[in-house]
């Protein structure tokens, strides 16, 4: 449910980001330069916010309790969700946005390492996929509220942030119905008060796998989110839809959206069987080559509208590979150091990714965001290279000897 309702929130605003920053602006036409480069900043700050707060929550979440900190995130993004529709200016929008991502980035390190922690290793591939199906349904609802809201009942684009609220009422059931793992209470009673510190990432066998995690989620997030945000920006600008209302624009969206993330639920669980087949490593080096050939056929030459269909259809197949890396990577690190190892390592590429996502909107046409997205394709490449240079999770090979300085830091 928290990964669904993250799924929600991260989406609210990448479908309504064009004519809601331009109401913002007091700016009549949405292919306005102002629109494109605010509305990157903002999305930008967003990205910024989920690589902190994964930072951020994952340490809380290593120190208290895995159960307790998903409590506390799940409030902060439902709380700055709804605050969001109070903006009245691009930067106050902005702050809300950044603020809410806190919660959202940290919401995924809490509940990766919750799971790892609680699930037979056997069933991490297919945990995983329902996991990233999760977060699908949770956009597929933002495309159903903008659909109904906008096109349909013709409510102003802020309204939708009102629906980013319903997160918090799971909270109080989280209280009472989620314990805290067994693994991390055994850790916590080994260690008393000596626990392991933020620096110990970058130190002793753990440094490698830090260093791999950060570049490798650096460069697919980047491509990744350079994708979700400006495909529906260049979507809107088609020269045939020229001549549609705004709301047959967003009925339009919606249904784009349903179908990328239809194909991404199908290519979830088609990642979760080539990770049983191939390994995790292998898995995702094969599905980062398949985004970046899905990419370069989509946006390579300008398309029309009825062809667009079938290569989003592929690209959202490709996604799957993000949902390998929630039961991937926490168990690449040491239990006290889980959390924040995977949500800091994981997230911190979302800050490459908000830099991206401006980068490569202010090199590319304005009013035509295809060349932007042609380009961010090429960095599945090297993501695709690193991730054939990374471990498999340690409790999925065979037991080996352990060095005082990886005991130490365990």
């Amino acid at each position: 449910m928290g990964w669904l309702f993250d799924g929600l929130d991260m989406h609210l605003y990448v479908l309504i980001a064009a004519p809601f920053v331009a109401g913002l602006l007091g700016v009549a036409d949405q292919k306005d330069p102002q629109v494109g480069f605010y509305s990157s900043w903002i999305q930008a700050a967003f990205l910024f916010g989920w690589a902190l707060g994964g930072g951020f929550f994952g340490r809380i979440a290593d120190r208290i309790g895995r159960s307790r900190a998903l409590m506390l995130t799940i409030l902060t993004y439902a709380m700055f969700t709804g605050l969001s529709y109070f903006a009245q200016t691009w930067w106050q929008l902005m702050i809300f946005r950044f603020l809410a991502a806190l919660g959202i980035g940290g919401e995924w390190a809490v509940g990766a390492s919750l799971l790892s922690e609680t699930w037979p290793r056997a069933w991490r591939p297919w945990m995983a996929a329902v996991l990233q199906t999760a977060v699908n349904l949770g956009v597929m609802l933002a495309g159903l509220a903008n659909f109904l809201l906008l096109g349909w009942a013709g409510y102003p684009h802020r309204t939708v942030f009102l629906v980013g609220v319903l997160p918090a009422f799971i909270v109080l059931w989280i209280r009472r119905a989620v314990p805290e793992p067994e693994e991390w209470q055994g850790a916590k009673q080994k260690t008393g008060h000596v626990e392991p510190r933020f620096l110990d990432l970058f130190r002793g066998p753990v440094r490698r796998i830090s260093v791999l995690t950060l570049l490798v989620c650096s460069f697919a997030l980047t491509a990744h989110w350079a994708f979700l945000f400006w495909y529906l920006q260049h979507l809107r600008n088609l020269p045939e839809l020229n001549q549609w209302n705004d709301a047959e624009k967003s009925q339009l969206v919606s249904r784009i959206v349903w179908l990328v993330i239809g194909s991404s639920i199908v290519g979830n669980f088609l990642a979760a069987a080539l990770a049983r087949w191939l390994k995790y490593r292998r898995a995702i080096a094969c599905l980062c080559v398949g985004y970046f050939l899905a990419l370069m056929m989509t946006y390579g030459t300008p398309l029309e509208l009825r062809e667009l269909w079938y290569g989003l259809a592929v690209i959202g197949l490709c996604q799957g590979v993000f949902g390998l890396f929630t039961m991937y990577l926490p168990p690449l690190f040491p239990t006290l150091l889980r959390t924040t190892g995977a949500g800091f390592c994981y997230n911190f590429g979302r800050i490459a990714a908000g830099v991206g996502t401006v980068l490569f909107g202010l090199f590319t046409e304005v009013g035509d965001y295809r060349l932007a997205l042609f380009y961010a394709g090429f960095l599945f490449i090297p993501a695709a290279a690193i991730a054939l240079l990374m471990p498999e999770p340690p409790d999925e090979e065979p037991a080996v000897p352990v060095s005082k300085e990886e005991g130490r830091v365990s």
